[in-house]
């Protein structure tokens, strides 16, 4: 069994070997039960234990089970940031998509902004739908003051991207970033492919009232693209 990475070179291990309860928590994070693993993913992050962010982090990159991943996630919160940010954002690296998804809505959910630097635009155009949506809320939740345009540049690449549960993860991190994605809006609403200028129109059209529901918004902008509008008059 490997000891967590973040102890220090003292004469005294400040991490002694587990004891039983922390070795039963460990195996039952990989029981084959969904309910078990869910259960010592509660307990694990009502009594936070280093010994257990590395197998959190692991179990986050293979779990099949969506609520136990959450509960893997809230476990994770519940350690220090300074320990469990470093593995995670060893995880953006990983080649498994899961791995790489759940380690984003993880540190989006940590929030801790010197994660910020590992938000890279390969992540943010990333083949997978799911790590790419996880990404961008994990952008808007980093992004220092003052970069919001320039990442703002880069999440306008992807209008017009996927389904529709995709291009409204993509419309509600543009209009997170505030008003300053307005002009990028707008030049995307002359683009040449209608899909994106659809996506535009209708991220615009959402933000000027956040009560419209987004299919009837892509909707409505799908009409306008047919017209041969913008919607900019209006």
């Amino acid at each position: 069994m490997t000891k967590p990475r973040q102890g220090t070179d003292t004469d005294a291990d400040p991490y002694p070997d587990p004891d039983t309860d922390t070795v039963r928590g460990l195996q039952g994070l990989e029981d084959s039960s969904p309910s078990v693993r869910l259960r010592a993913a509660l307990a694990v992050g009502a009594t936070p234990d280093p010994w257990f962010i590395g197998k959190l982090i692991e179990r986050c990159a293979v779990e099949p089970e969506f609520y136990v991943r959450e509960m893997l996630t809230w476990a994770l919160t519940r350690h220090p940031a300074s320990m469990t940010v470093p593995g995670l954002v060893d995880e953006l690296r990983s080649e498994r998509a899961q791995a790489r998804s759940q380690a984003l809505h993880t540190l989006s959910k940590i929030g801790d902004r010197q994660a910020w630097p590992a938000i890279t635009r390969a992540l943010l155009t990333d083949a997978d739908d799911e790590v790419a949506r996880s990404a961008w809320r994990a952008a808007v939740v980093l992004v220092p003051d003052g970069e919001e345009p320039e990442l703002a540049g880069v999440l306008a690449t992807q209008l017009g991207r996927g389904e529709r549960q995709t291009q409204l993860s993509l419309s509600r991190a543009l209009i997170a970033l505030g008003e300053g994605v307005t002009p990028i809006l707008r030049a995307a609403m002359t683009d040449p492919d209608p899909r994106v200028r659809a996506h535009a129109i209708a991220t615009e059209r959402l933000s000027r009232d956040p009560d419209t529901g987004f299919g009837f918004a892509i909707e409505e902008a799908k009409r306008v693209v047919v017209l041969g509008t913008t919607g900019q008059e209006e």
